[in-house]
């Protein structure tokens, strides 16, 4: 039997009904200015997942201002890399846990990594930048400097693809090799250059535009190594399992540059606003295979 009866007040019950209504005030002043953890997840995935339109390219150069996506494509495992994913994959902001419980949303994105997905969201697109006070609009060109930048979907501040050299306290975290980040200062650290994909024809190459959802290698200017997705090393992030992005030049026995160095500047279809030159060849592709079956049939 109950020493005292439900209504009956004990212990310091004064304090604990001014906690609780102290907690409940907390909680609507936090509802109503939109800081609750379910309403910063939501805010972030509204934007990183936000349907992006890419740019049209009109002559089949890329430009500065465009908004591309930064594609490395498909290719097969080999010797050394047995295990490594096959598919296309792009370049992505990486979302970790600190940016959820981070009041600062987009200061505290940091990271990229390379995903699955083609579809040109605010995480995977980035925007061509002049840092040498070229036009916007002007072709870019072979081994002329640019920079990359992303809004990630928001819209009151831009982040820049950057890398430095390694060191003992800032490499990758998988493979030991040269870090690839995001950061919202502009500097030497943020430039990148376009090279042709062929070591040999290179030279002859230099100071031609740079032409759109075609493989180039995208090389950083303070380290002259170039952007990699080795795909043998993977993380954990919000979205689930990416793969790490890094600045490497991986050779081969020609001294030539690997596939995990190539890389493609999406843009958007000309014929359709709403879907990328990716789809549209996709979309070629199944015709083409469609009527060769046909054909075999007949």
């Amino acid at each position: 039997m109950a020493t005292y009866r439900p209504g009956v007040l004990v212990d310091n019950w004064n304090e604990d009904s001014c906690l609780g209504e102290d907690l409940l005030k907390d909680f609507l002043h936090k509802r109503e200015r939109g800081e609750l953890l379910t309403q910063r997840i939501n805010r972030l995935q509204d934007n990183l997942l936000r349907k992006i339109h890419l740019s049209v390219s009109k002559d089949g150069f890329v430009h500065f201002g465009d908004t591309v996506m930064l594609l490395n494509s498909d290719n097969k495992p080999s010797v050394e890399n047995p295990h490594g994913m096959c598919g296309s994959l792009t370049l992505a902001i990486n979302l970790d846990e600190l940016s959820i419980f981070s009041p600062l949303a987009l200061q505290t994105l940091h990271g990229v990594s390379a995903i699955k997905s083609v579809a040109p969201v605010g995480r995977n697109t980035f925007r061509i930048l002049s840092v040498d006070g070229s036009a916007l609009g002007e072709p870019i060109k072979y081994g002329q400097t640019f920079g990359l930048g992303t809004t990630g979907g928001f819209s009151d501040q831009m982040l820049y693809l950057a890398s430095d050299h390694k060191s003992f306290i800032r490499f990758a975290k998988k493979s030991y090799l040269q870090q690839v980040f995001l950061t919202d200062e502009l500097s030497y650290l943020t430039r990148w250059q376009a090279a042709f994909l062929d070591p040999q024809l290179r030279l002859e190459h230099e100071g031609f535009p740079v032409p759109a959802n075609s493989k180039i290698i995208i090389t950083h200017c303070q380290t002259n190594r170039s952007l990699a997705v080795p795909r043998n090393f993977w993380t954990r992030s919000y979205f689930g399992r990416e793969y790490e992005v890094i600045c490497h030049t991986f050779l081969d026995a020609h001294k030539a540059e690997e596939d995990k160095n190539y890389w493609e500047i999406i843009t958007g279809d000309p014929s359709d606003e709403d879907s990328t030159m990716i789809d549209r060849c996709n979309h070629s592709l199944g015709w083409i295979r469609k009527n060769e079956s046909c054909e075999d049939t007949e």
